[in-house]
């Protein structure tokens, strides 16, 4: 199930990526490009593109717009975790100071009775969430990572 997930991911980042002569192109003719990547060339390879189910239907969905259905396992790095009598400003500071920070990465707040809590990125593996955390640690020394359900619509903002 997760490599499933994974080729959703790849196949839905392709999608909304990749480009054919400055226009977007569908992911039929990215499959025919990939296929036969030099038409003019005879010593040229082949290669077979072969669809997840699942992955095509992600894409299909994607593209209709209904993103935020597909949930999985992902990461994010806390830089805020509190519940004392002034925990709502001092998240709202420190969601403020990151998105001045690092206006290149996502930045999250959310109230879980009786926490306020900020989280930052969105990471497929824990290893990119360690690396994000090395990243902010001078600003913010007491971060780390956590586990999340993030959504496709979440890594595709992102482009």
């Amino acid at each position: 199930m997760n490599k499933g997930i994974l080729l959703t991911i790849f196949l839905a980042a392709v999608w909304s990526c990749c480009s054919l002569n400055g226009r977007a192109q569908s992911l039929s003719e990215y499959r025919d490009r990939l296929a036969d990547p030099a038409p003019g060339d005879a010593n040229r390879a082949r290669v077979t593109v072969v669809e997840h189910a699942s992955a095509a239907e992600a894409v299909r969905r994607a593209a209709a717009g209904e993103r935020g259905e597909w949930r999985f396992k992902g990461y994010r790095v806390c830089i805020f975790f509190d519940n004392g009598q002034n925990a709502r400003a001092e998240a709202e500071a420190a969601r403020e100071l990151f998105a001045q920070t690092y206006p290149e990465t996502s930045v999250y707040i959310a109230y879980n009775a009786p926490y306020f809590t900020v989280t930052v990125g969105d990471c497929v593996t824990v290893e990119e969430a360690i690396i994000l955390m090395g990243r902010i640690r001078g600003t913010f020394p007491k971060a780390f990572p956590r586990s999340e359900m993030l959504t496709l619509a979440d890594l595709l903002k992102k482009s």
